[in-house]
């Protein structure tokens, strides 16, 4: 019996991915998920973070800043606008975005909750760097 699930990820303008997978990691708001087949029915919603999805023995990694996850009867859907495979980002456009969140955190009326999701974009990017 097959181990593997659907997903897909869907940005507003255009699908990303729409493929089987036996395993897909999520950055939640509740912590880092692990996402295999027959979990148990959920929804939630993305911090920035890593998306990363087993294909073939290889993982494909994306980047993503928000969005929501729903999975029901072993089917994956991610929607996110600002989802982007981490391959296909530029150190010059990843030092910008570095950049600019690092000088939003410098900001002293920031509230927690900004500041919990800028860390987590700060971390993420220069983890790409």
């Amino acid at each position: 019996m097959s181990e593997k699930f659907n997903l897909e990820i869907i940005r507003p303008d255009r699908t990303i991915f729409n493929s089987e997978t036996k395993e897909v990691v999520i950055p939640a708001y509740e912590g880092i998920m692990t996402i295999l087949k027959d979990h148990i029915a959920l929804i939630t919603f993305l911090r920035p973070g890593f998306i990363e999805v087993e294909i073939e023995n290889k993982i494909e990694k994306f980047y993503v800043e928000d969005g929501t996850v729903e999975f029901f009867n072993n089917k994956l859907l991610i929607l996110s606008s600002s989802v982007i495979q981490v391959e296909k980002l530029s150190k010059v456009i990843v030092d910008k975005m570095l950049e600019k969140s690092k000088n939003l955190l410098q900001n002293s009326e920031i509230k927690d909750k900004e500041k919990y999701i800028l860390n987590y974009k700060v971390n993420s990017l220069q983890e790409i760097n």
